[in-house]
């Protein structure tokens, strides 16, 4: 069985006891991280959100000079409500060659791993500089990132690079689908429910609309290009949260759901957009009114998770290929990162990180142990590489 440093089994241990929910705070992880970092050496800048209850923070070795790699992770987790996991998803536990705990694979082993190397980093004078990325709110749509990459922008020099570590099974992925998450409510008229005549039924309504989303999925996979790289080819929705109704004699006032749907690169999101408005204003909402005047449908854009789009001479998609020895062309997921948000902003990003996207999210999440062996390797060999220059 390969074996890893225990310095890097200590960390993801250690990351993993940080209940980084993204309902919770992550500070306690953060200044963990911080303090960690900087008793390093790191020159280490932190973005709060505006209510200081989460931080990203990066940190940055080497010169203070354009260029270099940043090493991207997102600090928050998923829940592990209502799942049924045979041991506490916050205490690693090892058996069989795999690492269990809430995190794992999604994605604290990376940057355990890359925190873990940084006083191999700090051995000799990198040429190169390299950074740490660490945001919050990512498992809610990439919401928190944002405010660090203003920030590298505004007042940093300008790294070129970016691996963000998502797990990949260390295979190059140069391209993903984006995400658009939206949130409906529908405002109807309480009435008895032997009377629907003199109330506006919301749950109905609602019922209409998703009735139009899932036609809409259905057509987008009737429409799939031949051609797709991805899994499923084609643009996906998913209805994921409802709520609705106070009693069951009652006419349903109110209903609420929460939406998505991640394009494929050429789908054209904004008619995916109008044409749901369109229906919602034009076809349910008068039928909502018909007896509730006063009713209303609205739908607020949540978030956004920009795509990563394949470049050809991506310049870190080559030097990934170099350090990992790699010759299998690079893929796509379906899955959205923070990636494209980065290369939005000028520094082409990658995503390449141990551990397999399966186990994400899952109760009794796991990484194998030689991925995480695989993840050291390439890392060290980054850092031999930002040494040489």
């Amino acid at each position: 069985m390969t074996a890893i440093r225990p310095h890097s089994r200590e960390m993801i241990e250690r990351l993993i006891g940080f209940d980084t929910t993204s309902a919770k705070s992550n500070l306690e992880f953060i200044d963990f991280a911080q303090s960690y970092l900087e008793g390093h050496g790191a020159r280490c800048r932190r973005i709060a959100n505006p209510e200081g209850t989460k931080a990203n923070l990066f940190a940055s070795l080497g010169p203070e000079a354009p260029g270099g790699v940043v090493l991207s992770g997102h600090s928050d987790v998923v829940p592990v409500d209502g799942q049924s996991w045979d041991s506490d998803p916050f205490t690693l536990v090892e058996r069989d060659g795999r690492l269990y705990g809430r995190g794992t694979a999604d994605m604290k082993s990376f940057i355990a791993v890359a925190m873990a190397l940084v006083p191999e980093f700090q051995a000799q004078p990198l040429r190169h500089p390299l950074h740490l990325a660490l945001s919050y709110d990512e498992e809610v749509g990439c919401t928190g990132v944002g405010g660090m990459i203003d920030d590298i922008v505004a007042n940093l020099p300008r790294p070129e690079m970016v691996i963000v570590g998502e797990p990949t099974e260390m295979k190059i992925v140069n391209g993903h689908k984006g995400c658009y998450v939206f949130e409906t409510h529908l405002e109807g008229l309480a009435a008895h429910s032997s009377q629907p005549h003199r109330g506006g039924n919301a749950i109905f309504a609602a019922g209409r609309l998703i009735a139009y989303l899932a036609d809409l999925a259905a057509q987008k996979r009737a429409e799939a290009p031949a051609d797709s790289p991805f899994d499923p080819p084609y643009t996906t929705f998913n209805l994921g949260l409802i709520e609705g109704g106070k009693a069951l004699n009652i006419v349903a006032q109110d209903c609420s759901f929460g939406w998505e749907f991640r394009p494929i690169p050429s789908e054209d999101t904004a008619a995916i957009i109008e044409g749901f408005e369109a229906y919602a204003r034009d076809e349910v909402l008068p039928a909502l009114r018909e007896f509730a005047p006063e009713a209303g449908i609205e739908t607020r854009h949540l978030s956004t998770v920009l795509p990563l789009m394949p470049v050809e001479n991506n310049p870190v998609e080559t030097l990934v290929r170099r350090l990992s020895g790699s010759n299998a062309a690079p893929g796509v997921v379906s899955f959205g990162t923070e990636g494209g948000l980065f290369q939005a902003a000028g520094m082409d990003a990658v995503v390449f990180g141990p551990g397999s996207i399966d186990q994400a999210h899952k109760p009794n999440e796991f990484i194998a142990v030689d991925q995480v062996a695989a993840c050291e390797e390439f890392i060290l060999k980054l850092r031999d590489w930002a040494v040489a220059g």
